[in-house]
Order: structure tokens, then C-alpha cells, then sequence
């Protein structure tokens, strides 16, 4: 008796409001990317075709080389004593570069996305009543730590193999040749030593995130204040005396990002610069893209100086990851030029189909105010994350009071001169 009645009660109605409101949601979003364009006074206030396509081939140009002199600078630095990437002007000038990403993914690609998407040319509902652009970049965010994560995992695992598998077969030749003048047969095991996975500490934790540096600070049984900072130097001078016998301390990766040669540090700057290169090439078109669909000079003007700007930094700090990944020369000339072009060619695209785009669409709206929040979490990850908290709270920095002032200081100068660049562009 009770199912009868509870079933017409309440299960019916539940799901039919339940399709009601599935559907309504639908018809709205549906509807509100399909109605004709909406046309914007700012567009047609200063529009100029044969102005605007100069200045185009001009921000093409400008921002090309902006690109490849950023990226440029790390990877051929690094053959040079003053631009190493274990030196201090390295340092300063990535936390710099770190201020700019941070910039650019909050007060200018969340900003995008959140105008994008309330722009009076979208019905208010459903494009209103949801802060779709904090929760697009909230996913992108959780979506780029899952990345990290599992493609941290997976060079550990691969590289750990490898490693494994050269260590035994140099412990299977030492055996062998012992035996042969001892005339015993060697048993061979087939763990590890210490039966540790790849990558596994005494705590059990991994090299997962930058933030790691500072937890294996406090977890490992490493002296704190200046005896510590004297053993970090004393371990960083073995490392350097043992290397031409194969052996070096396993403190080095603790000082993620600053070029350490441990092996698991390496396959965080893999990881890291793979990352980074995927969130800033997200960007790069997009903004490409809305510069080169815009007929108005009065708006390419200002972009031109702050796209180049902006290209170069996030250049420096791409760079500079790849040249800590130590990636074969190859591998990352392709990653240097793919991110070099990825906005000049979006410009390039985007004058192309200038004539029959309308920026001012809904579709288009909505389909540049998602990707723009999806962009924003990306680099707010991979700026905090990756970048700043493995840079800032590496053994390094706490034992180094002038880096800290200095870097501090280009942080904060970094981000607030790209802040600052809201105001033209």
C-alpha cells in the first residue's frame, strides 16, 4: 500500500520536475547560443578595416619575436655562467615571469571569461544565475592537478623501470664476475635493496606537486636554521665531487626548480613544462584569435604592446622549464617554436575569418568565455603550484634572505605590471 501511494506522491512528481527543469535548462542554452548576433556600439566606434590589418601584420611580428626572444633566453642561457638555471638571476627573473602567469590567468583570462559570459547579449538565464566562469576555471584547475598527477606517476614509474632495470644488470655483471673467480653461482634478488618503490620517501609521500618541497622540509629528519642551510651547501659540494663516480646525495630534489640533477626533480620539470606549455598555448590562441577578428584600431593598439609583453615573460618562464627538463635539443626546439607561433598564428586565423565572425555572437560568446576560464585555471595552477610554491618554499630560498627580498620583490612586480596592462588591454 505504501509503494502505491508513494509512488504517485512523490516519484512521479520528483521526476517529472526533475525532466522539466533538464529541459528547460537545455532549451535556454540552446536557444541563447542560436539567436541572431547582437550587435555592440564599441565595435562599430572606431572601426577602420585598412588600419587594422597593418597594425595586425605589426602585432604578428612583434609578438613573434617577443615569443621567441622569451623562450629563447633560458635554453641558450643555460651554456652561460649569469643565466644558468641554478643561478640567482635565474631565480628572480622566473619569480618574475611566475607574477605575470598569476596576473594573466586572474585579472585577465577569468576576467574575460566572466564578461564573455554576462554580457547583455546572452539571456540572463541560465548565463546569469550561475557563476559559470569561477566554475569553469575551478574544473580546469582540479583537471590540471589530475594531469600532474598521473603524468608524474607515469615518467616515475618509466623512468623507474629503466633505472631498475640498468642497476640490475650492472649488480648481474658485478655478481657474475665475482663468482666466476670465486667459482660459487651467484643468487640473484630481484627487489630493491631498500624494497621502496620508485620515488617513495620514508614518509611514504611522492613527487607529486611543487608544493612538496616545503612538506619534505618538515617531514624529513634534516637540521632546521643555519645548520641546516650548512648541510644543504655541504650535501650540494658532495654531490658535485661525487658526480664523476656516479654517486650524489639524495637531498637534491628538494630544490625543485632550481636545477637540481636528481633524477625525480627531472621528472617534475618534465611534467611541469609539458603542463605549462598545454595552459599557455590554450591562451595564446584565444587571444590571437580575438585580436585578429577585431576591426578596430583603437583596440589592436594597446593589445600590441601588452601581448608582447606578456609573450615574453610566459616565454622566460616556459623556457626556463623546459631547459630545467633537460629535454634533447629536438624535443625542445619543437616545444619552443610551437609555443613561439601558437599566437601569431591565431591572429593569422583569426583575420582570416574576420569578415564572417561576429565576436559579439552568442555562440561565440560563450564558446570564448569557457575557454577563457578554462585557461584561467590552468595558469593560476600552474603559477602557484608549479611554479611559485616549488620555487618559494625550497630549501634554496629559506636558506638565501637577499633571494627571498629579491625574488619577493619581482614576484609582486611581476604580477602587478600585467595587472596593470587590464587597463589598455
Amino acid at each position: 500500500m505504501f509503494e502505491d501511494l508513494w509512488s504517485p506522491l512523490f516519484l512521479d512528481h520528483f521526476g517529472s520536475k526533475t525532466r522539466l527543469f533538464s529541459g528547460s535548462l537545455l532549451q535556454s542554452v540552446t536557444d541563447s547560443m542560436t539567436n541572431s548576433s547582437c550587435q555592440s556600439s564599441e565595435l562599430e566606434a572606431c572601426r577602420d578595416e585598412a588600419a587594422a590589418l597593418k597594425l595586425k601584420f605589426i602585432a604578428i611580428a612583434s609578438i613573434l619575436l617577443a615569443g621567441v626572444a622569451g623562450i629563447a633566453i633560458p635554453l641558450i642561457g643555460k651554456h652561460r655562467k649569469f643565466l644558468r638555471t641554478d643561478g640567482s638571476l635565474f631565480v628572480a627573473a622566473k619569480a618574475f615571469a611566475a607574477g605575470v602567469i598569476l596576473a594573466t590567468g586572474f585579472v585577465h583570462m577569468l576576467s574575460g571569461g566572466t564578461d564573455a559570459l554576462t554580457n547583455p547579449c546572452l539571456p540572463k538565464y541560465p548565463w546569469s544565475k550561475f557563476p559559470f566562469s569561477g566554475f569553469f576555471a575551478m574544473i580546469a584547475a582540479l583537471l590540471t592537478l589530475l594531469v600532474d598527477f598521473v603524468g608524474t606517476q607515469y615518467y616515475e614509474r618509466k623512468q623507474g623501470l629503466a633505472r631498475g632495470s640498468t642497476e640490475e644488470q650492472a649488480r648481474v655483471l658485478s655478481i657474475e664476475a665475482d663468482s666466476e673467480s670465486a667459482g660459487i653461482m651467484p643468487v640473484l634478488e630481484a627487489k630493491d635493496r631498500n624494497g621502496k618503490v620508485f620515488g617513495e620517501e620514508e614518509g611514504g609521500g611522492m613527487h607529486i606537486v611543487g608544493m612538496h618541497a616545503h612538506a619534505a622540509h618538515h617531514r624529513h629528519n634534516h637540521p632546521h636554521g643555519q645548520d641546516g642551510c650548512d648541510g644543504l651547501l655541504r650535501s650540494r659540494g658532495h654531490e658535485h665531487d661525487d658526480h664523476g663516480h656516479g654517486h650524489s646525495h639524495g637531498h637534491g630534489h628538494h630544490d625543485h626548480g632550481f636545477g637540481g640533477s636528481d633524477d625525480d626533480s627531472g621528472v617534475r620539470h618534465v611534467v611541469v613544462s609539458q603542463v605549462l606549455e598545454l595552459g599557455i598555448v590554450s591562451h595564446s590562441v584565444i587571444i590571437g584569435l580575438s585580436l585578429g577578428v577585431s576591426q578596430s584600431p583603437c583596440t589592436i593598439r594597446p593589445l600590441i604592446a601588452a601581448l608582447s609583453f606578456h609573450q615574453f615573460f610566459e616565454g622566460f618562464a616556459l623556457g626556463g622549464c623546459i631547459s630545467q627538463a633537460q629535454f634533447k635539443t629536438m624535443s625542445a626546439t619543437i616545444m619552443a617554436c610551437f609555443f613561439a607561433i601558437t599566437t601569431p598564428s591565431g591572429i593569422g586565423i583569426g583575420t582570416a575569418i574576420a569578415s564572417v565572425y561576429n565576436p559579439y555572437s552568442p555562440a561565440a560568446l560563450v564558446v570564448e568565455g569557457i575557454l577563457d576560464s578554462l585557461s584561467a585555471g590552468i595558469l593560476v595552477y600552474m603559477a602557484l603550484v608549479d611554479l611559485i610554491a616549488a620555487d618559494f618554499l625550497s630549501k634554496r630560498m629559506s636558506c638565501n634572505f637577499r633571494l627571498q627580498v629579491v625574488s619577493y620583490f619581482m614576484l609582486f612586480l611581476g604580477a602587478g605590471m600585467m595587472a596593470a596592462l587590464a587597463v589598455w588591454a
